[in-house]
């Protein structure tokens, strides 16, 4: 069956009017600003689009280095990274941390004193008194 060409032109939602529209408003752009100024103004477009990433990423790079560290834990001894000023835990023993400066911190409770254990030599009194 041929297609009605009356009814086409009428109905609203046959897909010309979609091309119509666009060409009726790029009619109506190039009449109001010029040729110069669609042709700038896609130029600008491409510029932009081109150069916004690539400052995008260097902006990106240098806040990264600015903000992530790698340090090792003071529990397990294993290295990784993380955020500066933030709070973080070890992938290896869990243990929860802080990155300061560089350097992770142990987070501990309000009221918790953290200790360092130090190892002492034993000496035996009897071999002292054999020796003399």
């Amino acid at each position: 069956m041929k297609p009605d060409y009356r009814t086409i032109l009428i109905n609203p939602n046959y897909a010309n009017y979609g091309c119509l529209s666009l060409l009726l408003i790029l009619t109506l752009i190039v009449a109001i600003v010029g040729w110069d100024w669609v042709i700038n103004g896609v130029v600008i477009f491409l510029a932009l689009l081109i150069i916004v990433p690539v400052v995008g990423g260097l902006i990106f790079r240098w806040w990264l280095k600015a903000n992530i560290m790698e340090d090792s834990c003071p529990v397990c001894g294993y290295t990784f990274a993380g955020f500066n000023n933030k709070q973080c835990r070890c992938p290896s023993c869990g243990e929860t941390l802080m990155a300061n400066h560089g350097n992770f911190e142990r987070v501990t409770p309000e009221g918790t004193i953290d200790i360092d254990a130090v190892d002492v030599s034993v000496k035996n009194i009897d071999d002292n008194l054999d020796s003399k």
